[in-house]
């Protein structure tokens, strides 16, 4: 059985780590705050775009843009969004493994995209095949910081290099749940996208824009349309990485609270084991003291 010195040593070293386990809580809470409002602060544009898009291409022949029409699918591009740091509980494993079953769903060869080098590290080590990684650094990242990633997707599926696009990323639900998701951004589809937004209209309170016909297009139907699309992919994407960054931050404070509270229950169980070895050698002592008494007797 270890000394009390040892117990003692090892409840100082828990109560060291508590106290940084509780100061990460509080820290990823603040950032979660700050992230969840931006999160939900663009989805309310995200639900516009849609609103707009629907309007416009009423009046157009959205079949003939390349963004809209599906193709025979020879290769398909996933991009994956995780962290760059670690210590958020299960949040990037759920990731990996809703990629792998997007890639392992696929009949065709997959190019993998990473944004966030904890998923690039762990598909690495299954030898999935990763043609771009990007980190995912950014406490406030911008539609700018995206513009790689957007340019990647778009121009490679316009010039015929990939038929869908794939994104793979955590929705933000709440604080306690999140949740690994995954869909189709290339081609667009209105009805994906349509069912996409309605789950935003259930988590914030959003207003459909609705337009009367006729339009005035400038300089004319097809060009609004083309910068459309292409905002619009750019919106999604951005809406993408806006949930992991809640997603990460929630998840990071959840398992900081549950190792604050480990820390608590192994700080109590070895004070209360500390007081049995304290008290055994009391006992000890106590008898070995009445034996040398009785022993003189």
């Amino acid at each position: 059985m270890a000394s009390t010195l040892d117990i003692r040593r090892r409840i100082k070293s828990v109560g060291n780590t508590k106290k940084i386990t509780k100061a990460m809580e509080l820290v990823a809470a603040s950032k979660m705050r700050r992230a969840v409002q931006q999160a939900l602060a663009t989805r309310a544009y995200a639900r516009a775009a849609w609103d707009v898009l629907t309007n416009v291409s009423a009046v157009t022949e959205p079949e003939l843009h390349p963004l809209l029409v599906e193709r025979p699918v020879q290769r398909v591009a996933v991009i994956v969004v995780s962290s760059d740091r670690g210590l958020a509980g299960g949040l990037n494993t759920n990731v990996v493994r809703q990629t792998l079953g997007v890639l392992k769903a696929q009949t065709v060869p997959a190019d993998v995209i990473t944004v966030g080098t904890k998923a690039a590290d762990a598909l690495r080590r299954l030898n999935v095949n990763i043609v771009a990684a990007f980190p995912n650094a950014h406490a406030h990242p911008t539609v700018a910081d995206l513009l790689p990633i957007v340019k990647i997707a778009i121009e490679d599926y316009v010039a015929g290099r990939y038929d869908k696009v794939f994104v793979v990323y955590t929705d933000f639900i709440s604080t306690l749940a999140q949740k690994a998701r995954s869909r189709q951004v290339l081609p667009i589809r209105k009805q994906e996208l349509k069912e996409v937004l309605d789950d935003v209209d259930n988590s914030v309170a959003v207003k459909s824009v609705v337009f009367q016909n006729p339009y005035l297009f400038e300089p004319d139907p097809e060009a609004v349309l083309e910068k459309m699309l292409r905002n619009l992919v750019t919106s999604q994407l951005y809406q993408v990485v806006l949930e992991s960054l809640a997603s990460e931050h929630a998840a990071r404070m959840v398992a900081m609270r549950n190792a604050t509270d480990a820390a608590e229950e192994l700080i109590d169980d070895l004070n209360l084991t500390y007081n049995q070895v304290r008290q055994a050698g009391i006992t000890r002592e106590i008898a070995e003291i009445s034996a040398g008494r009785a022993a003189l007797e």
